[in-house]
């Protein structure tokens, strides 16, 4: 697709409700990643929804697990919708032509900013615990979320990861909006979504026929069961 590299599953275009849940939205991942499995990528779920997909993932690819923790800034009458995103080395990225369009005053934009700050550094705390970050020098990772709807979040993500000194970036997900998968394609190496739809009206959920919200306790149990510590994988 164009000059960048993204890959799908072209039957799957266009489509709605091609996934029972998240896992199967990863078990179809894994046939537009099974080519990077010599790799020995490390897989990267952003909590709480994407630990689902990547968990499958990684089971699949036979990879280690573990999370980046990034979460938009939210419209304070809207909290589905965001503005910007933090992620877990505290990089902001605010969408300055969205936020034209809001009418928030700087004092709501730095509330929501420090509130988005705090439940970054607590779901860190919650999915991590005193692990140290896994080592990203030379290594490729592969970032999945469930879905990219305007694709800001994975954005910041993918900038974080950069700064981590990530070798090689493929972002993943089971959906995603074309103009999303486009804009990342520009930040990552490449890009896996195999449901890919477009259109000015878009939901993540509308890819799956079972749908419901992943609770931070649910992925941080999910996560605890598989993460992997063996040697050489996480800094001393």
């Amino acid at each position: 697709m164009g000059e960048f590299d993204i890959r799908e599953i072209e039957e799957m275009r266009e489509r709605t409700a091609v996934f029972s849940d998240r896992g199967d939205g990863g078990e179809r991942l894994v046939e537009l990643l099974m080519p990077l499995r010599a790799e020995q990528p490390l897989v990267l779920g952003i909590p709480a929804g994407g630990v689902p997909v990547a968990a499958r993932v990684a089971q699949q690819l036979g990879c280690c697990l573990d999370v980046a923790v990034v979460s938009k800034v939210t419209v304070p009458w809207n909290p589905e919708a965001g503005y910007g995103a933090v992620a877990f080395d505290g990089t902001l990225r605010l969408n300055e032509s969205l936020l034209a369009c809001l009418g928030l005053s700087d004092e709501q934009v730095r509330q929501g900013v420090e509130q988005t700050r705090e439940k970054v550094r607590r779901r860190v705390e919650l999915f991590r615990g005193d692990r140290p970050f896994p080592e990203m020098a030379g290594r490729t990772i592969i970032l999945v979320d469930d879905g990219l709807a305007s694709g800001f979040t994975m954005q910041v993500a993918v900038e974080a990861l950069r700064k981590a000194g990530a070798n090689r970036i493929v972002a993943a997900v089971p959906t995603g909006h074309l103009e999303a998968v486009r804009k990342l394609a520009e930040q990552a190496d490449q890009v896996c979504c195999a449901n890919i739809r477009s259109g000015w009206s878009f939901a993540v959920a509308a890819a799956y026929r079972h749908w419901q919200d992943v609770s931070e306790r649910r992925a941080a149990r999910l996560l605890s069961s598989l993460i992997s510590q063996r040697p050489g994988d996480f800094r001393p």
